[in-house]
């Protein structure tokens, strides 16, 4: 393991191959909790935290308990186990710390569960036969990915709600599904991007 393979991992999850913009994984929580910045932050910022330590955890279990049993086949059903003790585990901690946010993303941060990204980092880890180190890295990189992604599109939100002119047609949904499309092709720009 290297710096140039820790760099491109990075590199690779927040711009190349970002979750949101490029592979698609997590856009139920992306467009429902882009309205305001401050909870697109605190739903990043939960995100990070959930697919850095699932990374891990699922990394752990894959390696010592799966592998060794050959139980290889159930992956998916314990990953999906352990991402959601590990919600639990942030939603406890934000109803008790920060009520405000908790209240906020109200069912979204349930739905971190099923986010897909947050599985997706999990599995992708495994496929990709990343060591501890290297799914750690992705695992925050990913969540930093996604961070970037639902701040930009919440930033693009708020300012389309403020200054704006668009038809009514375009009101709501439709509006952010355009920006996000435009978001998302102006990442593809980054699939070019040799590392090393």
């Amino acid at each position: 393991m290297s710096l140039t393979s820790i760099v491109s991992i990075a590199l690779g999850a927040i711009l190349i191959e970002n979750f949101i913009f490029s592979q698609f994984l997590g856009i139920c929580p992306f467009m429902g909790v882009s309205r305001k910045m401050d909870t697109a932050l605190g739903m990043g910022i939960a995100v990070i935290f959930v697919m850095s330590i699932a990374s891990m955890v699922c990394w752990i279990v894959n390696r010592l308990l799966l592998v060794p049993l050959g139980l290889e086949y159930m992956q998916t059903v314990v990953y999906i186990l352990v991402i959601a003790a590990l919600v639990q585990l942030v939603e406890m901690f934000l109803q008790k710390a920060v009520p405000s946010l908790f209240k906020a993303l109200g069912i979204y941060l349930p739905l971190i569960t099923t986010n897909c990204a947050v599985l997706g980092v999990a599995l992708l880890n495994t496929q990709k036969g990343y060591n501890f180190i290297e799914s750690l890295v992705y695992g925050i990189t990913g969540g930093i990915g996604f961070l970037i992604a639902i701040v930009l599109f919440a930033s693009v939100r708020e300012r389309l709600e403020l200054t704006a002119d668009y038809p009514e047609s375009f009101e709501g949904f439709p509006i952010a599904l355009i920006s996000a499309g435009l978001i998302a092709l102006a990442f593809m720009g980054f699939s070019g991007l040799k590392i090393w």
